[in-house]
């Protein structure tokens, strides 16, 4: 099969036909249809998360596809399904996996950094009967792919984590990916939405996906501008990048007894250590909350609000490209350039 493969951080990724995935008893293997190209594959190009161990390597984690072959210990998938693919991957018997937690499994694994992921024609998914999904037949794969990660992270982030309710002001420090899925998310449960950024293209683009003020932060204080439209600071904020200071600018735009959500990853050392405003949390009396991907249960939901129309992750996508063309997207990512969500429609 052909596939763009990864055979030294930091290097440009060699597209090239390599052996097709291998089928477990308990594995599905996929023709992928869409793959999303998502900032959590530039941290893993660069050698971020500690998952990747051995060369060569498959990257690639928000997908969709048709299955092709099934193990003889799969039930619940046949020949020609349509599916998504989590990518928080549990085992289905620790604590957490079977208190519905999946996304914090004690033996959890990351499809495209623990096993080879979806840059590439075929997937082979292990436990599938547990982590795999059908796809409604309302949701097409362009759609499924603009899913996988940034927007199934913000959708558990924002309303599992966050806990947002109508009404609420929300502050959002980023308008990548997973930003703006935060914002489309935010403002479909009847929050209001401050998208902040240093680019106004990205601005713009948020305010369609219902931002109702941005604020570039490359030329005011952001803090204060989000105290000033606010009349007193957001109520939820939440830092979509992981810079440093973008995560104590969210926290410094909170209300009284506000709410920080951490969506982006950081890549300061020492596991993303940073700084706190430790009195402001204090006297205020913040909270901090950390987000990381979403655990199988809460897709249904999210696939059913998606279905319906109420959702509309296929918005987010600005660019489909060819696999041949990766290495320019990883680039353009590399560098903060590029609006919206860009997917893998050929391969």
């Amino acid at each position: 099969m052909k596939a763009a493969v990864l055979e030294a951080f930091n290097e440009p990724l060699v597209v090239k036909q390599v052996a097709d995935p291998t089928l477990a008893p308990d594995g599905v293997i996929l023709k992928l249809e869409a793959t999303g190209i998502c900032r959590s594959d530039l941290h893993g190009w660069h050698g971020g998360l500690g998952a990747i161990k051995t060369f060569p390597h498959i990257l690639g984690h928000e997908m969709s596809g048709i299955v092709q072959e099934v193990g003889k210990d799969i039930r619940n998938f046949k020949k020609g399904d349509r599916v998504i693919v989590p990518f928080n991957q549990g085992d289905g018997v620790c604590p957490h996996c079977q208190s519905g937690h999946h996304n914090l499994c004690d033996n959890l694994k990351m499809v495209g950094f623990h096993f080879d992921g979806g840059f590439a024609e075929y997937i082979h998914i292990p436990n599938a009967d547990l982590n795999l999904l059908h796809l409604p037949d309302g949701v097409d794969f362009l759609t499924a792919s603009a899913m996988g990660c940034r927007f199934m992270t913000a959708f558990h982030g924002v309303v599992a984590q966050g806990k947002v309710r109508p009404g609420e002001w929300v502050a959002v420090y980023g308008s990548g990916g997973v930003g703006l899925s935060a914002i489309q998310i935010a403002t479909a449960a009847g929050a209001n939405v401050i998208a902040v950024d240093i680019a106004d293209d990205k601005l713009d683009f948020a305010k369609q996906m219902g931002a109702v003020a941005t604020v570039n932060s490359k030329q005011v204080n952001a803090p204060q501008a989000i105290m000033e439209l606010t009349k007193g600071g957001a109520n939820l904020s939440i830092d979509a990048l992981g810079i440093q200071d973008t995560f104590v600018n969210a926290v410094m735009s909170l209300t009284k007894r506000g709410r920080h959500l951490q969506l982006g990853v950081s890549n300061n050392p020492q596991g993303g250590m940073t700084p706190v405003p430790v009195n402001l949390l204090l006297l205020k009396e913040l909270t901090l909350v950390g987000s990381a991907g979403m655990p199988v249960p809460e897709y249904r939901e999210m696939l059913q609000m998606v279905e319906s129309g109420k959702l509309a992750p296929g918005k987010l996508v600005t660019k489909q490209i060819a696999l041949d063309d990766i290495n320019s997207a990883f680039q353009e990512m590399n560098n903060y350039a590029g609006v919206g969500v860009t997917v893998i429609t050929k391969y």
